[in-house]
């Protein structure tokens, strides 16, 4: 006999690909993960997930079943969420996942905004340049510099902004001309942590000057601003960071410039929720009031 419940254990384990992350998310045991996945397949009459060695991977059937089964979840939270707040207020928290520019620089200024208007929506920020909180979907909307996969999340684009150069004056005028970005070469360069970086749209130096090589190597963006303006070399940075800085100056402008992408990330699941509606609106307005930000049209 058919069990809904079942389906929570199923929607885990097509996540995870494994039984183990699958019972810590859940906070059961493996084998009780395992036991609720068969009796479902039997419920179903056929099999939905191969077992490898390397995880447990949807069939033809599995991935039928996933459309539907995020509807039921979807559906249940969102009605959990109506039913335990109030008319036209928004409660509990929502999680927002970013580069650590858009969060420092971007966002975190603007919180405030936010917090006005839903005064009970408790708001977590986590910032970071690595891939782990995508893969492990510990967020409930993010902002990326890449477009994952679209299996079990729904992506948009957000925003366009622009990398240039930046350096202090003193820097520039202490050290030799710059003309052509090969004349780099011969400069302190500033960037991330070549060895800790796989998010390949912040390989901004590869882009700029092919096998430069930057000397200062920080693994987030705050702590390059802070060296270009401490007058340590010259970083790549966000226009929306180099740009109000008084103490900076472009370096090669109209000459270097690289073009980026944010797009908005939502765990499918979550895409009906009230609460992460409102953020995902806030979202664009934040965009859309920033100068050195360019909204995508919807």
């Amino acid at each position: 006999m058919f069990n809904p419940d079942h389906l929570r254990y199923f929607l885990e384990v097509s996540r995870t690909g494994r039984l183990t992350d699958a019972s810590r998310t859940l906070g059961v045991d493996h084998t009780t993960v395992g036991r609720r996945i068969t009796a479902l397949e039997k419920s179903a009459g056929q099999r939905l997930f191969d077992r490898t060695p390397s995880g447990w991977r949807l069939t033809e059937a599995g991935r039928r079943l996933v459309g539907y089964a995020e509807t039921v979840e979807s559906t249940l939270i969102a009605a959990f969420e109506d039913q335990t707040s109030d008319t036209g207020t928004l409660r509990g928290t929502v999680r927002i996942a970013a580069p650590d520019g858009f969060g420092a620089f971007v966002l975190t200024p603007k919180l405030g905004v936010l917090r006005d208007k839903h005064p009970d929506l408790d708001i977590e920020l986590v910032t970071a340049t690595e891939h782990n909180s995508l893969a492990t979907r510990e967020f409930d909307i993010a902002i990326t510099l890449e477009r994952p996969s679209p299996r079990f999340v729904v992506t948009r684009r957000l925003a366009t902004y622009s990398l240039e150069l930046y350096a202090t004056g003193k820097y520039l005028a202490a050290m030799s001309p710059i003309r052509t970005v090969d004349d780099l070469r011969g400069h302190t360069l500033i960037s991330y942590v070549d060895a800790l970086l796989d998010v390949a749209p912040l390989r901004i130096l590869d882009s700029i000057l092919p096998e430069g090589r930057a000397q200062i190597q920080t693994n987030n963006i705050t702590g390059q601003w802070i060296a270009a303006r401490s007058g340590v070399g010259i970083a790549p940075l966000p226009s929306y960071i180099g740009e109000p800085d008084v103490a900076l100056t472009s370096v090669l402008p109209g000459v270097v410039s690289v073009e980026r992408t944010y797009w908005t990330v939502v765990p499918r699941e979550l895409t009906g929720l009230a609460r992460v509606k409102a953020v995902d609106e806030f979202l664009r307005s934040v965009v859309t009031d920033e100068q050195h930000l360019f909204p995508v049209p919807q």
